[in-house]
């Protein structure tokens, strides 16, 4: 990826061509929207745009002639991230920035593309009504809407997480090519500050009370609070020397662990927005 980055930086028409093939051909649109992070973070938003134009023309393709919002949304997605983590050089606010943007894809999809939505859900209550028919049964009329919005704000959270995603990739590489170790010192930093994790929470809660997807809601929130307990763990392997089997271990228990371990780093999270639980630990002595 590496090669494909320098590549990218040579000009803007290798930049461009690379957007508008890898955003075009099925599957690879993560690339052209990791692309066009890169571009903006290095060169700044004008020159993102300009290229992003040309990723920008594919994405529109598959989201009206394909009815899949996939390729835009996320191109959306890193293209603010990225341009918030420019200017203000926090994650805290492009993070929050992918929340906000997420939030309002979630309240547009049942708007711009019921036939997707519906297709899905259908295919949720069948997938219930065939495998699993006491609960369906249990649930009676209140299963299709409880899918709907189950479906709505998977779809918006997974573009918000493959945004998120992508425009870490995106730092990876301009830290690579112009100041290497940069994104893993900056990485192993984020923190949410106090008053922002706690808006967060409130958030989780008041979000059904205003009449939200509750779901939508939570995912958009908890976010940036489960990606600063990740960010917690990595800094604190890093800052005290641990073999990175510890972060693999950890993988691997938010892969079999599932809903319990993510609402413990919800916790976790929080906490360490008020007491910097990285800030208190001492850093590992070298071995002599």
């Amino acid at each position: 990826m590496r090669a494909l980055a320098q590549f990218v930086m040579r000009g803007p028409m290798q930049a461009a061509g690379v957007a508008a093939l890898t955003t075009a051909v099925p599957l690879l649109f993560w690339i052209g929207a990791a692309v066009i992070g890169l571009v903006i973070l290095r060169l700044g938003l004008r020159q993102g745009l300009s290229i992003g134009l040309w990723a920008l023309l594919p994405a529109l393709g598959w989201s009206w002639f394909g009815h899949d919002p996939t390729a835009l949304a996320i191109l959306l997605e890193v293209a603010l991230m990225a341009a918030v983590l420019r200017t203000s050089q926090s994650w805290q606010k492009a993070l929050l920035a992918g929340s906000a943007l997420a939030l309002i894809i979630g309240l547009l999809l049942p708007v711009l593309y019921p036939g997707l939505l519906e297709q899905l859900v259908q295919t949720g209550v069948s997938f219930y009504q065939q495998y699993n028919a006491e609960v369906a049964r249990e649930m009676g009329d209140q299963l299709e809407p409880v899918i709907r919005q189950t479906m709505n704000a998977s779809m918006a959270g997974t573009f918000l997480v493959a945004g998120v995603v992508l425009t870490m990739v995106a730092r990876s590489w301009q830290a690579g090519l112009y100041n290497p170790g940069g994104f893993r010192k900056e990485f192993h930093g984020l923190r949410l500050s106090g008053p922002v994790a706690t808006m967060c929470v409130v958030a989780m809660f008041a979000g059904p009370v205003l009449g939200l997807n509750s779901v939508l809601v939570a995912w958009v929130a908890g976010l940036p609070l489960i990606i600063a307990a990740v960010a917690l763990v990595h800094g604190i392997v890093g800052r005290k020397g641990l073999s990175k089997q510890w972060l693999g271990m950890f993988y691997v228990a938010m892969l079999l662990l599932g809903p319990s371990l993510l609402l413990l780093l919800l916790v976790v999270a929080f906490v360490d927005s008020w007491l910097d639980i990285r800030g208190r630990m001492k850093p590992s002595k070298p071995a002599e």
